[in-house]
């Protein structure tokens, strides 16, 4: 097949960059419309500001029932990321050395919370906690997001696990190492970049998620997202804003952690 001439393949990459720059535009627009939201005096939400405060961020910090959802949804974060990645990354090492055949299977099985809606899968939950006494309970909360994080971890490490030579396991192996201390000390360290990003999706996906949370957390262990729905659907308070802002400052702050952690690995590699 013949190459592209050099002009053709020159607009070709013009156009690609003005669409990806487009698409990229269009999906941070929410974000750089709340930022200087919340950071207005106005008793409503208003852009741009026609005054500048911390009103917004004072009501926020010093409101005990958005501390307290604040500090349950970042204690089921943790507790998802530290459950799920483990179980992720050894779900998708098994899936990696066992055969196509029932790898096929068991990857269907594994990410099915990817497929299937939020909203079916938050009901069945709902329902499977009513019967077990879980409803309304950190330890229901962070069971329904490792079930929905763990998607994430797997297919990520998968990806790192795919471009891993698995003979260097084998010689460890050969050389007496028992197979689980050759996937700690020969296999990890050459997907760590794979299981932190995984890690990250994980403390994301629990950090934001509000579906699940609508039904199966209240009271005192109702997450920040359930309690920023309901402040939404009862009244428009700016407050939502300012949590909006420190929650997209917290994920880019995780997301800048794993890429430092990763150049990190490559110098030393």
């Amino acid at each position: 097949m013949s190459e592209l001439p050099v002009g053709r393949r020159w607009w070709s990459g013009l156009w690609l960059a003005i669409f990806g720059s487009v698409v990229l535009f269009l999906l941070m627009l929410p974000t750089v419309i709340v930022i200087p939201m919340s950071f207005s005096a106005s008793s409503y939400l208003e852009f741009p500001p026609q005054e500048w405060s911390l009103r917004w961020y004072r009501a926020y910090f010093g409101s005990p029932q958005w501390m307290d959802a604040t500090v349950t949804s970042l204690q089921a974060a943790v507790l998802t990321t530290l459950i799920a990645t483990p179980l992720g990354t050894l779900a998708a090492y098994g899936l990696t050395r066992m055969g196509a055949r029932w790898r096929t299977l068991l990857q269907l099985v594994v990410l099915t919370p990817l497929v299937v809606p939020v909203i079916l899968v938050a009901v069945g939950v709902f329902h499977l906690y009513a019967l077990v006494g879980l409803n309304y309970t950190l330890t229901g909360v962070v069971a329904a997001h490792v079930a929905l994080a763990l998607p994430f971890v797997v297919i990520t490490v998968m990806a790192g696990l795919r471009s891993f030579d698995f003979s260097l396991e084998q010689a460890a192996r050969s050389l007496g190492a028992s197979r689980a201390r050759a996937f700690l000390t020969i296999t990890v360290p050459h997907v760590r970049f794979s299981i932190q990003t995984g890690a990250f999706l994980a403390f994301i996906t629990s950090l934001d998620e509000v579906v699940v949370a609508m039904l199966v957390s209240g009271g005192e262990n109702a997450t920040i997202t359930r309690r920023m729905f309901n402040a939404l659907r009862d009244q428009i308070d700016p407050t939502i804003a300012a949590i909006s802002t420190c929650l997209i400052v917290l994920s880019v702050l995780a997301l800048v952690l794993v890429q430092v952690m990763a150049a990190r690995q490559n110098r030393r590699g």
